[in-house]
């Protein structure tokens, strides 16, 4: 699907037609994990994996998802241990779930924009302010993924990786079609810049509220940086 967005639309305008609200992400999570989970009661299920993850999210921030216990979610989220092995049987599979959202959205983004009344650099722009929204919406989920993935098993932690790397590859793409683009090394670097910044927008929130910048200026912020690197008028 494509988005009916004009070129740097607000975050206002993105919220509008965001595929991916925060109040249905909840169905989002069942049917990717529907084999995994034993409830099949849909309106009880979606309540509680709401329960699961924003207690989830809680715990991760107070002492950290390594010393989080699955008793200490079970009793956080008001869940009994078997009701919580109901939806998850370990904390792998837990970060897995978070991990599949984070991905899936990154995979989605840049389809969203591949319209062909925008130019190779507004999908590039949009692309990446829709991340920036995104981020603003689901913020624990792409700080989750981010923060906790480094105390996670090497099987796991491979997975939160291709989370942040799904994004960056269908960046690369877009970027590589721009008029001056050298090479694929040249757009992967480009691509790896312009996501480390729209990653300090829920990794360090901290130091723009301190500003009192909104994800408005944020986002035009990172635009103006994304035409004054990628504008083929720069190449020529």
């Amino acid at each position: 699907m494509t988005l009916e967005l004009p070129p740097r639309f607000t975050f206002a305008q993105f919220k509008r037609v965001n595929p991916i609200p925060p109040d249905t992400l909840w169905e989002l999570v069942y049917a990717r994990n529907a084999d995994a989970i034993k409830v099949k009661r849909l309106p009880a299920a979606l309540g509680n994996l709401q329960s699961i993850f924003e207690a989830t999210f809680r715990l991760a921030n107070q002492v950290g998802f390594g010393a989080m216990t699955l008793r200490d979610l079970s009793q956080a989220a008001g869940l009994s241990m078997g009701g919580l092995y109901g939806y998850l049987q370990s904390k792998d599979a837990l970060a897995a779930m978070i991990e599949d959202v984070i991905r899936h959205i990154g995979h989605e983004i840049p389809n969203w924009f591949e319209r062909d009344t925008l130019s190779p650099l507004e999908r590039v722009d949009s692309s990446v302010r829709a991340h920036v929204f995104l981020s603003e919406l689901l913020q624990p989920w792409f700080y989750f993924v981010f923060m906790e993935s480094r105390v996670l098993g090497a099987e796991q932690r491979k997975v939160a990786r291709a989370a942040d790397v799904d994004f960056q590859g269908a960046l690369t793409k877009q970027i590589a079609r721009i008029d001056g683009i050298e090479d694929g090394r040249q757009a992967f670097l480009l691509s790896a810049h312009l996501q480390g910044v729209a990653q300090d927008w829920h990794v360090k929130r901290w130091k723009y509220k301190a500003e009192k910048i909104s994800v408005d200026e944020f986002a035009d912020s990172l635009s103006a940086l994304v035409t004054a690197r990628l504008s083929p008028r720069v190449h020529q």
